[in-house]
């Protein structure tokens, strides 16, 4: 049973139309195919099952004037959050996901905003066997069968908390850093270990650790 205060009931009336919109959008848009996605299916294969188990849940994030630290010190606990999350079981857990919604943060301002701090705590999310992805209707990122699409644009600013799956090596042997390229390939390969699906994913994955490994011993180093 849930009991609200008068405030949290004002808050909640606030909050409600960015959560109702952002419930369509993931139903008409990432839980449907897609004439520019390049394969066929959904544009989120996972999202048509989640939203049938009801395994999504959405968070309205209240960011007006602040600073990119406490936006991720706000994100950070969601981590561990998501990790408690019912349901655990390894399979039906795939179908999990938390969105963090940020209706405070311009369209403007989102690509400064929630890219960067995606990407400073990516690496944690990572190795922890999570990918943390940012949302927002000025992101450039293309798809992986079709460079023209942009699957990761939203009507509101957002990160999404997942599960890494196998499929996920294209995102994260892309990482410019060398690195980050290699821990990222490293948590990869211990979230699956003996569990790949894919024997292609193995190789490639151990693939690319090795060209990674192998690129940062030839970089020039630099002395100051």
């Amino acid at each position: 049973m849930e009991l609200y205060t008068p405030s949290e009931i004002e808050q909640l009336q606030q909050d409600l139309p960015y959560l109702i919109e952002t419930s369509q959008w993931l139903k008409t848009f990432l839980a449907k195919p897609h004439p520019d996605l390049g394969r066929p299916g959904p544009v989120c294969p996972f999202v048509p099952k989640a939203i049938k188990l009801d395994y999504i849940r959405l968070r309205v994030i209240r960011s007006q004037n602040l600073v990119q630290q406490q936006v991720i010190n706000i994100v950070l606990p969601y981590l561990n959050t998501f990790l408690e999350l019912e349901p655990k079981e390894q399979e039906d857990s795939l179908n999990k996901a938390i969105l963090l919604l940020f209706p405070d943060i311009s369209h403007e301002d989102a690509p400064r905003l929630i890219d960067s701090v995606q990407k400073q705590l990516k690496p944690l999310f990572v190795e922890s066997g999570l990918m943390l992805g940012e949302f927002h209707k000025r992101n450039q990122t293309p798809g992986l069968h079709n460079p023209n699409f942009r699957p990761l644009r939203s009507p509101i600013p957002m990160l999404a908390i997942r599960y890494m799956v196998e499929s996920d090596l294209a995102f994260l042997q892309s990482a410019d850093d060398l690195n980050l390229r290699i821990r990222y390939l490293q948590a990869y390969l211990k979230r699956f270990e003996q569990r790949f699906k894919d024997e292609t994913n193995f190789k490639n994955a151990h693939q690319a650790l090795a060209l990674a490994k192998l690129q940062l011993k030839k970089e020039p180093l630099v002395m100051y």
